[in-house]
């Protein structure tokens, strides 16, 4: 069978490394971006599997439509939802357009294109998911000042991770692999259409996120964390968040009682 996967966000960064990985292994693509040209120059480049180029922004309901319906239509073997937009502000800061821009971008795109994509994938007993977050999703109960001002992207990011765990549970068994890939700063553009120079910021390179996320798609992992050494920590985390679900009851805490 023919490996096809599609990658969104794939002019450049993570989805550019996934989209040059996955043509030198053989895949056949389906390639997203706002960038038309890039993709026409990605697909020109590499006459040696056949790709498609789908030019849509994931930031609108427009955009989502055109990538559902082509990744409800297409045989995919593997989805890579990589798209990605961070507005760093304070929250009270945020405008309204941009809150749902990120919203659309990191919750509600992987969201739909994965629904669209996992009837296939059943039918045919086999597929790959891979939602790209970044470890920011545990950066939740940081002190002020250890992180830049990142609300909605960070919640975006924490969202991804429990619904991969949560949609990897729901279809084991189906022959379908679900990944939540948990990078940390990464050399690419994403920063810069931010403001931000993190030039003096040691960071992993965009084709080491892509080689862990591969590798750890061979190890079973449903979370990647391409920095982190020690997966223990990731263990300990998720068996603590684990513990307090299985940890409540139906009667008020003590705390909360009247003294």
């Amino acid at each position: 069978m023919t490996e096809l996967a599609l990658v969104t966000g794939a002019t450049s960064g993570i989805g550019r490394a996934y989209a040059e990985r996955l043509a030198a292994d053989g895949h056949d693509l389906v390639l997203v971006g706002r960038r038309r040209e890039r993709l026409e120059e990605f697909a020109a480049a590499h006459p040696e599997v056949t790709v498609r180029t789908v030019a849509a922004d994931l930031s609108t309901p427009e955009g989502i439509d055109t990538v559902a319906r082509t990744a409800a239509a297409e045989p995919l073997t593997m989805l890579v939802n990589n798209a990605g937009v961070a507005h760093y502000m304070p929250f009270a800061e945020l405008p309204a357009d941009r809150a749902t821009e990120l919203v659309h971008v990191k919750v509600l795109a992987p969201t739909l294109l994965t629904r669209a994509a996992i009837p296939g994938m059943r039918e045919r007993g086999t597929g790959t998911v891979v939602n790209v977050a970044g470890m920011i999703a545990f950066g939740g109960p940081a002190p002020q000042g250890r992180l830049p001002h990142r609300v909605v992207y960070g919640g975006s990011l924490a969202y991804l991770v429990a619904m991969s765990q949560m949609l990897g549970t729901e279809l084991a068994g189906t022959g379908i692999t679900v990944q939540v890939l948990c990078p940390g700063v990464v050399a690419t553009e994403f920063h810069e259409r931010q403001g931000l120079d993190l030039s003096a910021v040691p960071r992993m390179t965009a084709e080491d996120v892509v080689t862990a996320s591969l590798r750890g798609l061979d190890l079973g992992e449903t979370v990647c964390a391409p920095g982190v050494e020690d997966t223990g920590l990731l263990d300990a985390a998720f068996r603590a968040g684990l513990a307090a679900f299985e940890g409540q009851s139906p009667e008020l805490a003590t705390r909360y009682r009247a003294a």
